[in-house]
């Protein structure tokens, strides 16, 4: 047996573990061979000298459980053998009596304990007494290591002989002697016995050896736990126990000894190992006892993660389909609830969240348990509530584990409800928000508003929408404790957006509601800033848009609907003229195009006055492109869109339309860069061409050939004057498709002549271009349009003019 100092390095065990391998197995071939030749006596004198390496006290506890599990295989040889002498008719009483003179104790033990099991099979005394001799002769092993695993051997060898209930009727038929074989009330005894004695030797551990050597005292202990645990185990298979047992015999001894031990580590553990191996309806009928326990806990054992556990196995238990689910007299809330807050009142120092940790799981038991009872979970937010007030905190910081706690438990019903609508049936629900800073404040109001858009959920009274929009005030408007520094604006952008997607879930059923709705988002988001609202105002523009096409689709039941119609227009073009005043080009852009899309929804939806409303959003639009609009790409686009608009507009009367297509030739006109102008001349031609005008009532199509040719004359003009070839040629050939185009359309201001004048004098210029990929594009591009002319003039329309005389 090896002696080297306590505290030897990984090596040195190695070594050590090496030369006891050795030894057992030297013993273990020479016992095997003196009872292959039935000498039984010196088979015992080597089983003894191997069991005599398990005396050792300088392995540490992983070497020991190797060296452990290679002797005990070594044994079950021994085992085996006293089992067929017996069954050949050997007395196994005089053997059990020889063991136990022999020298060592540790040795002894096992082997007696080997003797014992088969002393049991032979019926030759009582199972009982058998039983009881040997868990307390182990008592004379007081070294904690060896004591563990002489302990668990025990444990290991009567596992298939404890006396339970079905064992107890076989042998009530079978014992012919009449030997009493003991109860499932003497396994229980048994097993009490022997783990108390093992949670002793375990407890002791961690007191012997300097103080300098605690870690490492712990981990070995925590390596060594399952062999506690073990005799938990045993206890939950035994088949003659039910629930009246598990209460009055075995719970109430257990959870004694673990509140008695004050250790807490071993508390902490075989709490856990209660949970986890006996069954569901037990705990169920003993609650109350076992959170009591709890309360009577060390102060260093985290109780939460114990109650959190058991939480979490009654909630899986509960959503099992053949459970049954909780029973209808067993108030689980109530009493988890109950418990808990005794817990936290007896446990002055326990940590905030902690505190927070078993709210969080009282929840988790509400919403799994007790999905109908919202007000269960409004409840724990209350109490959670009362909890900041008790402890004076009035601000959680972003990065401390109360926040991260507290936004956990915030986020249970989010994720269980999937509705933000009933959120706002939890009261005590948005007051939590506000005990956050502002970064988390910002990211738990993202978090709700995305899993309203994820799940869709529609919004359909102001008052819901006044109150979400309330609860997430953090990403909507600015906050006094909002950070001096700029955000990231990517991030910025991607929030804002997720704003301005909630605001189309505002679905009411009403028209009338759904204005309200609109009318209290504005006024939310109106206040959110020059950098929020570019994201947030432009979708209520847009809700109103659709809100007056359904009012024009409810005309019929509603005789004040163009009333309606006209204060929504109005509020349009308040909100719009929020945008312009912020004075950024961005904002400038974006409100001509959404002063644009009112005009043509205004003359689409046709309510009283909508011809002064269509032309006052279109004279705005001219407005921001004269005075806000400076860059000269930004004004061609802005002359595009203005033009783009009209032609597809039919409500101007014949003045109002000659106004305003003259204003777009004016503007195109006075572009700054020549293609700018020849390009938006060209846009404008098509005004004159497919723009309708109302006279006398119907609509009328402009078909204004001559004026056409005029723009088209113009911008050739325009393009002529060009310096750059490239640039130049790219014109003519735009303009010559545009001929073609209204020459197809039945212009007859243009004939074959003109075309043939603009393809010559394309055809001549296009050699004098250089070798570019930008040429090349320009020769493709004509090349498609004298294909385009070819396909016309082989296979004609009837109802399209000929190309008869054109010159390819």
């Amino acid at each position: 047996m090896p002696t080297t100092p306590l505290g030897s390095p990984t090596e040195e065990q190695e070594k050590l573990l090496i030369e006891s391998f050795d030894i057992v197995k030297q013993q273990a071939f020479q016992m095997k061979r003196c009872l292959d030749k039935n000498k039984l006596m010196d088979g015992l004198k080597h089983a003894s000298n191997m069991l005599n390496e398990l005396r050792t006290s300088v392995l540490s506890p992983k070497s020991y459980y190797e060296l452990y599990i290679k002797i005990i295989d070594e044994l079950r040889y021994l085992e085996e053998y006293l089992t067929d002498e017996f069954l050949k008719g050997r007395k196994v009483h005089d053997l059990y009596e020889l063991v136990q003179y022999a020298g060592n104790i540790v040795p002894r033990l096992y082997l007696l304990i080997t003797v014992g099991v088969v002393y049991i099979k032979s019926k030759e005394l009582s199972r009982r007494d058998i039983l009881k001799d040997l868990v307390e002769m182990c008592r004379g092993v007081q070294h904690p290591l060896r004591g563990l695993f002489l302990r668990n051997y025990l444990l290991q060898c009567v596992k298939n002989i404890l006396p339970d209930r079905q064992l107890e009727l076989e042998n009530s038929e079978n014992d012919e002697d009449g030997m009493e074989v003991g109860t499932v009330s003497d396994s229980i005894d048994f097993i009490h016995l022997n783990f108390s004695e093992m949670n002793k030797l375990w407890v002791r551990m961690q007191h012997q050896g300097h103080t300098r050597d605690k870690e490492r005292r712990e981990i070995e202990r925590r390596e060594l736990r399952i062999l506690v645990g073990t005799n938990l185990v045993r206890l939950s298979q035994l088949d003659g126990i039910d629930v009246e047992k598990y209460k009055q015999d075995i719970l109430t001894f257990i959870l004694e000894q673990i509140v008695s031990c004050r250790d807490a580590i071993a508390q902490e553990y075989l709490m856990e190992c209660i949970i986890q191996v006996f069954p569901d309806e037990y705990h169920l009928q003993t609650l109350n006892g076992f959170l009591r326990a709890c309360s009577d806990l060390s102060p260093s054992v985290n109780v939460k993660n114990i109650i959190i556990s058991l939480i979490n196995r009654l909630s899986v238990f509960a959503q099992k389909e053949n459970s049954g689910g909780i029973p209808d007299d067993i108030e689980l809330f109530d009493i988890f609830s109950s418990q808990i807050a005794n817990i936290t009142e007896n446990r002055a120092d326990m940590p905030a969240e902690d505190i927070i940790s078993l709210q969080a799981s009282l929840v988790t038991l509400a919403l799994t348990c007790y999905p109908d009872r919202i007000d269960y979970v409004d409840k724990v937010l209350g109490t959670t509530s009362e909890i900041f007030e008790k402890m004076n905190i009035e601000l959680i910081e972003s990065k401390s584990h109360v926040c991260r706690e507290l936004s956990r438990l915030l986020r249970l019903p989010v994720d269980n409800y999937k509705n933000i609508l009933k959120l706002l049936e939890l009261k005590h629900f948005a007051p939590l928000i506000d005990v956050f800073d502002y970064l988390a404040r910002k990211s738990l109001s993202l978090y709700i508003l995305t899993n309203a858009i994820d799940n869709e959920t529609k919004i359909g009274t102001a008052e819901q929408t006044d109150a979400i929009l309330t609860m997430a005030s953090t990403l909507i408007t600015d906050q006094p404790d909002e950070p001096s520094i700029n955000e990231d604006p990517d991030d910025f952008a991607e929030e804002q957006g997720v704003v301005a997607r909630f605001i189309h879930l505002l679905e009411a059923d009403e028209a009338d509601i759904q204005y309200l709705m609109l009318n209290t988002v504005r006024k939310h988001v109106g206040t959110g800033g020059v950098k929020r609202i570019r994201y947030t105002l432009p979708p209520i523009v847009f809700r109103l848009f659709d809100l007056a096409e359904k009012y024009k689709s409810v005309r019929e039941d509603d005789d004040k609907w163009e009333k309606k119609c006209s204060k929504i227009f109005q509020m349009c073009h308040q909100t719009i003229s929020v945008l312009i005043k912020a004075e950024t080009v961005e904002l400038a852009e974006l409100s001509l195009r959404l002063f644009l899309q009112g005009a043509v929804v205004a003359g689409n939806v046709r309510f009283d006055g909508y011809e002064t409303v269509a032309y006052e959003f279109l004279t705005q639009a001219f407005s921001i492109y004269e005075d806000d609009i400076c860059d000269s790409k930004k004004q061609f686009a802005a002359v595009t869109l203005i033009t783009a608009a009209l032609e597809k507009m039919t409500c101007f009367s014949t003045d109002n339309h000659e106004t305003l297509r003259t204003h777009c030739a004016q503007a195109a006109n006075k572009l700054l860069k020549k293609p700018d102008q020849a390009r938006a001349i060209v846009n404008v031609a098509n005004v004159f061409w497919n723009g309708k005008y109302i006279e006398d009532g119907r609509e009328v199509e402009m078909k204004d050939g001559k004026r056409v040719c005029e723009c088209l004359k113009k911008a050739l003009k325009i393009a002529n004057q060009c310096m750059d070839q490239a640039a130049q040629l790219q014109l003519f050939i735009e303009i010559l498709n545009q001929y073609l185009y209204f020459y197809e359309k039945g212009n007859d201001h243009i004939n074959i002549q003109v075309l043939n004048q603009l393809i010559g004098k394309i055809k001549d210029d296009l050699p004098n271009l250089d070798a570019t990929d930008e040429t090349e594009l320009i020769r493709t591009h004509f090349e498609n349009t004298i294909e385009h002319l070819r396909n016309r003039i082989e296979n004609p329309e009837t109802d399209e003019p000929s190309y008869t005389g054109i010159v390819l």
